[in-house]
């Protein structure tokens, strides 16, 4: 189809018209999209640093609980140390260690025309000088056939027997102690084992010390029970 000359004139700038237009549109809506995007991000970016900063938090937060709970738990250490103590210097702990045995027992053989019998057996007071020689001698733990001696055991005749700790116990009796060997036999000799050994001749007791090669196992003593007093509080 043949346009006039005019009309073809129309047509160029109509067509510039609307390539300008849909050009520009265009633009529009790819600046549109743009800045969406742009805000999309700078949105998130706003939240995954708010993210971050709880998460801070958080992290702080449990690092003080986490704190406080070792504190706590070294708190305790302390205490059950402390206690574990307490209850070994009370000899309410059973113990190992080296140490030394000293046997002590009746004559076997008495002579009947001697006044004194007394003279052919072992007493409580001579368990008493043994035990007390070798707490000087530095004993840790010391035990009397098999019956731990703390701070609260008696030791007393009774009759034919010797009362150890509210047990009665007959000879012989097996005293083993915990501590220096050389310390400990040293206090006993400073003290009361040579005048034993006097008995021993004259009456034909029996005295008998030796050094185990193997560890002595020292049992627990028994706890106290208390029914009357209770511990005082310290003035503030």
């Amino acid at each position: 189809m043949n346009l006039p000359k005019n009309g073809k004139m129309i047509l160029t700038v109509a067509s510039l018209i609307l390539g300008i237009l849909f050009i520009s549109l265009l633009k529009a809506t790819g600046a549109t999209g743009s800045t969406a995007r742009t805000d999309t991000t700078l949105a998130s970016l706003i939240q995954t640093g708010q993210e971050n900063e709880q998460l801070k938090n958080d992290i702080t937060k449990l690092k003080e609980e986490l704190a406080k709970f070792q504190e706590g738990q070294n708190a305790s250490k302390v205490v059950l140390e402390q206690l574990e103590t307490a209850k070994r210097n009370a000899g309410l702990t059973k113990v190992t260690g080296p140490g030394i045995r000293i046997t002590l027992d009746d004559a076997p053989n008495r002579d009947i025309n001697n006044e004194d019998i007394n003279y052919y057996l072992i007493h409580e007071e001579y368990i008493r000088q043994i035990i007390n020689s070798l707490w000087s001698g530095g004993a840790e733990a010391i035990a009397v056939n098999g019956q731990r001696i703390i701070g609260s055991t008696e030791i007393f005749c009774s009759g034919a027997f010797i009362q150890i700790g509210q047990t009665r116990q007959m000879p012989p009796y097996v005293i083993e102690a915990v501590g220096d060997v050389n310390y400990l036999q040293s206090a006993l000799n400073f003290y009361f084992w040579d005048r034993l050994g006097e008995y021993q001749q004259q009456y034909g007791i029996t005295r008998k010390l030796e050094v185990p090669t193997e560890p002595l196992v020292i049992p627990a003593g028994k706890t106290q029970q208390f029914r009357y007093s209770e511990p005082m509080k310290e003035a503030k």
